[in-house]
């Protein structure tokens, strides 16, 4: 089976080679003395704290396998490449609301690094593939649990 294309920006990157470094140099030290403490207090069968740091082990090494994981199938959006005349991956996209009339800037990333807090949606959630592809100017719906959303592309930015 292929493994999945993890489509992610330079930043997207950095952030997840940040948290690979953090977890493998700093937090399986840290379960290490954990789990070296926990043998120090004894008989391990009834240990729960040896327990506990054994399972945060095994949760942090897998982790680890899945970050590396990903990181070997990513592919890097150049901004260089992204296109300012389409909506794709990497587009700052500016929509208006027609409905209400509000305005709302995202930018559209891989599903690893959505984030809608800071505005960055994901070219699989709804709105994402509602807009992607598409020039300024277009108006597109979007079905959502509460309806039919109605959004007009004003801006496409890098």
């Amino acid at each position: 089976m292929a493994e999945k294309e993890v489509i992610l920006t330079e930043e997207g990157l950095k952030k997840l080679e940040e948290e690979l470094e953090y977890l493998k140099s700093v937090k399986r030290r840290e379960v290490a003395e954990r789990i070296k403490q926990a043998i120090e207090f004894g008989d391990i069968s009834e240990n729960s704290e040896y327990e506990d740091a054994k399972n945060e082990q095994a949760f942090i090494e897998g982790k680890i396998i899945t970050l590396e994981k990903k990181l070997r199938n990513a592919k890097i959006i150049d901004d260089s490449e992204v296109d300012t005349n389409v909506v794709s991956i990497g587009s700052k996209v500016l929509l208006k609301d027609l409905e209400y009339g509000d305005e709302f800037e995202y930018i559209l990333v891989g599903s690893m690094e959505a984030d809608p807090t800071a505005n960055k949606i994901s070219n699989e959630s709804p709105v994402g593939q509602a807009i992607l592809g598409k020039a300024k100017g277009t108006i597109v719906e979007v079905n959502v649990p509460a309806g039919l959303l109605k959004y007009q592309i004003l801006d496409i930015k890098k």
